[in-house]
């Protein structure tokens, strides 16, 4: 009766560690699933990374050449009719007893 116990006792141990290397082999399969979804999800990110930096470059340059005081003065110049303003031009006004 013991030994017939015992055997019963192996046999589900037996069974349980069949039941758990398909069980094993499904959570893996899943598991390189996710990876791969993930992995191209990362490329993807790096991909549209590098094409921001590349903007974010342009635009800089764009911003620097927008910037520059001779496109300015030119602008200044030419479109608004504007001309420096020459020594005599400049009136200072100097104002007394007033709080800051």
């Amino acid at each position: 009766m013991e030994k017939n116990h015992r055997h019963t006792g192996e046999m589900i141990i037996v069974c349980l560690i069949a039941a758990a290397i398909p069980a094993l082999l499904i959570f893996d399969g899943i598991q390189t699933r996710r990876y791969e979804n993930l992995v191209d999800e990362v490329s993807g990110l790096e991909k549209k990374q590098e094409e921001l930096v590349q903007e974010n470059k342009k635009l800089v340059i764009d911003i620097s050449l927008l910037s520059s005081a001779d496109r300015i003065e030119k602008i200044a110049e030419n479109d608004l009719g504007m001309h420096k303003a020459q020594s005599g031009d400049i009136v200072r006004i100097e104002m007394k007893g007033t709080k800051k």
